[in-house]
């Protein structure tokens, strides 16, 4: 019998869709280019620099316009015109405003975990971006701790815990990122939870630890309190 004291939620499309507004920007950013690349290859060339980039950028809307634009200079030949930087700019900021909508079950599953246990959100991203999506969502209030990280490593979750005063055996990572979420957190000595989102940034895919008896896979959110409450008895 587990006993469990802190379930931490990744943020973005965990708690709150974030994806599909990356691919509707995508798909404009192909249109805004259509003159000079097919969109299978811009897209090709878009996660080239993305990959490039995301040690010098980190993660989020920020860093996707950056490769945005250095993408687009790079299939034009340098001869990008300045509208199409100038929209690109703008559909990254229309990103940056764009409200909050949760997923199914969000509210009610953290409503109902807090109080009976630690609730930790352990995200990564832009600071000012992330801290703008968690006021807006209306969760704000449930979280015990809230971590803005640049990475989400075995040794980032392991000085999570250990701020939180937590034992990593008593801890539940829950995402929709097998590599960010899943993996790092069982690695670190704590429980991970996969919740599938359907739509996953090429770069956070990763095999699941299949068998691994601190691994889990539920449909939805919803499925995350009787999940943990088989797991207590």
């Amino acid at each position: 019998m587990e006993k469990f004291t802190t379930v931490a939620f990744d943020a973005d499309d965990t708690l709150w869709h974030n994806e599909r507004f990356f691919r509707l920007t995508q798909d404009r950013f192909a249109t805004l280019l259509a003159d000079f690349a097919e969109p299978d290859h811009l897209d090709e060339r878009l996660l080239e620099a993305e990959r490039r980039n995301v040690g010098r950028y980190g993660f989020g809307i920020k860093g996707f316009m950056l490769s945005m634009i250095e993408t687009a200079i790079e299939v034009t030949e340098d001869r990008v015109p300045a509208r199409v930087i100038r929209e690109i700019i703008a559909t990254g900021q229309d990103m940056l405003a764009h409200p909050i909508e949760l997923l199914p079950h969000a509210l009610d599953t953290v409503s109902s975990l807090a109080g009976r246990y630690r609730i930790l959100l352990v995200t990564k991203g832009d600071l000012l971006d992330q801290e703008r999506k968690l006021a807006q969502s209306g969760l704000g209030d449930l979280f015990d701790g809230v971590e803005i990280v640049s990475q989400k490593t075995p040794a980032v979750y392991a000085a999570i815990f250990e701020r939180h005063g937590v034992r990593a055996e008593g801890a539940i990572m829950v995402g929709n990122s097998m590599k960010s979420d899943v993996v790092p957190a069982i690695e670190a000595g704590g429980w991970g939870v996969y919740v599938p989102h359907g739509l996953t940034w090429a770069l956070e895919h990763a095999d699941a630890p299949e068998g691994h008896p601190r691994f889990r896979e539920i449909p939805d959110l919803g499925a995350l309190p009787p999940l943990i409450a088989a797991l207590e008895r």
